[in-house]
């Protein structure tokens, strides 16, 4: 792929990007990570790999605005179509539709070409480790969702109880799930780098969140006369 071509691509990518978790940023962290991956893998068609990791996202918008949709339904049928209207094949842009249409996670519908593979574990990279948690927390800000909830008797749920959506509850059910998730050997162990930066994360806000909670009550308690 010549600059001319990168550029093109990048622009289209950036004019389909409003969402702060799912920025332009985001999906140069998967387009660098899965150049990184694709080193350790045999017979990887680049121009394929790179239009795929660029345009992954570009759904996003129709998914926001219509919950229902899914965004790598919707932009693989607009990768495919932008493609091949700037003069790509018809197999290369229906290639990167494939790789699009599989980077979201779903059991009936796995990535199949190792372009595919390698799109896929360079997306879930970005939610592993302290990016990981730093994309979570700002998405559910975007969504109205709290770090955590209270159980019945009024103490933090450290969100294994999917009480109501948190933070702590899309670490337990997300997050801390993720590692074992991947296709490639690379992409695995560069997760597994990150995996202490995140359980770390995890551990102390839960920590220094139920220390304030109970110490605070059991303040506020004398000082109300109760």
């Amino acid at each position: 792929m010549d600059q001319k071509t990168f550029s093109v691509l990048e622009t289209y990518m950036i004019s389909c990007m409003q969402d702060s978790a799912h920025d332009k940023d985001h999906v140069y962290r998967v387009l660098y990570g899965a150049l990184e991956i694709a080193k350790t893998e045999q017979n990887v068609q680049y121009d394929v790999l790179i239009a795929a990791c660029l345009l992954h996202d570009i759904g996003r918008k129709e998914q926001n605005e219509d919950p229902t949709s899914c965004h790598a339904q919707v932009g693989a049928e607009k990768a495919y179509k932008y493609l091949l209207r700037h003069g790509f094949s018809e197999d290369t842009a229906n290639h990167v539709r494939q790789c699009i249409q599989t980077h979201r996670y779903r059991k009936g519908n796995p990535p199949q070409s190792i372009e595919a593979k390698i799109l896929f574990d360079a997306d879930k990279l970005d939610v592993t480790g302290a990016l990981g948690v730093a994309r979570t927390l700002l998405y559910n800000g975007m969504a109205g969702e709290p770090i955590y909830t209270l159980l019945p008797d009024g103490t933090i749920d450290n969100g294994e109880d999917r009480n109501e959506p948190s933070f702590f509850q899309e670490y337990q059910y997300k997050l801390k799930k993720i590692y074992e998730k991947f296709y490639t050997a690379q992409g695995k162990e560069m997760a597994r780098e990150r995996k202490e930066s995140a359980e770390q994360f995890y551990q102390a806000l839960l920590a220094e969140s139920r220390s304030l909670y109970r110490q605070g009550k059991t303040e506020l308690s004398q000082r109300i006369g109760q």
